[in-house]
């Protein structure tokens, strides 16, 4: 049974993940933006121990798990959340690029950083959820793709320094997903949403267990998964 920390774990992909490990009986950490969020991910995920953090705020993370009781060791470290602010270069403020990045970029690093100590004792994993718009940028995806590319170099630079510590490292890119960030999506591209066009939550949560998962003689890199149908 392993230990596993996982942000974003109240919906979407991030619900599938923590579900299937739970279904396990593996030992859960999930991280939560507020004290109420905490106590719906509780009543969720009976026996999972929570976090509070922000990552809205990656300044006070230090702060916020200094004050809390962390796990002995990590056997995974997953990164699920993140935001999403569609907008043209042109009309996008700096509040849209800071909210993005701060969300997407800079907390994951910061999470790593206080975190990596843990992940290093269990010789641990950690997953990195990106998006196909970390590999390209399309028009009014300016802000959010930059925040994805952003955490494709901070996994790569990762995988090379902790890979002598044996800490594996992993970038998941899915494309569109039916998950509440989606339909947010979908309504900011004044668009109609059908889940049933887009990949389902499980089968990007199948994707990350399976590099979890991988015999320790191997590491996957770098994981597209795209829509099928």
């Amino acid at each position: 049974m392993g230990t596993h920390l996982i942000t974003g774990a109240g919906s979407g992909i991030g619900a599938a993940v923590a579900r299937r490990l739970a279904e396990r009986g593996e030992d859960l950490w999930l991280l939560a933006r507020d004290v109420g969020r905490a106590k719906e991910l509780a009543a969720r995920y009976p026996g999972a121990r929570t976090l509070v953090g922000d990552l809205a705020t990656p300044e006070k993370l230090d702060w916020a798990l200094g004050k809390q009781p962390l796990p002995e060791r990590l056997d995974s470290l997953m990164h699920i959340a993140g935001v999403i602010e569609l907008g043209a270069i042109g009309d996008l403020g700096a509040k849209a690029w800071q909210r993005q990045l701060a969300a997407n970029l800079v907390s994951p690093a910061e999470l790593t950083r206080l975190l990596l100590p843990l992940v290093r004792v269990a010789k641990g994993h950690v997953v990195f959820v990106n998006s196909g718009a970390g590999l390209r940028a399309n028009p009014e995806w300016g802000a959010y793709a930059a925040s994805k590319h952003g955490l494709k170099a901070l996994a790569d630079a990762l995988r090379g320094e902790e890979h002598g510590n044996g800490v594996r490292v992993t970038s998941v890119y899915p494309g569109r997903t039916a998950t509440p960030m989606q339909a947010s999506t979908h309504q900011q591209e004044g668009k109609e949403y059908d889940p049933s066009r887009w990949i389902d939550p499980e089968s990007v949560a199948t994707a990350i267990l399976t590099a979890v998962d991988l015999p320790r003689d191997a590491e996957i890199n770098d994981l597209s998964v795209r829509p099928g149908r």
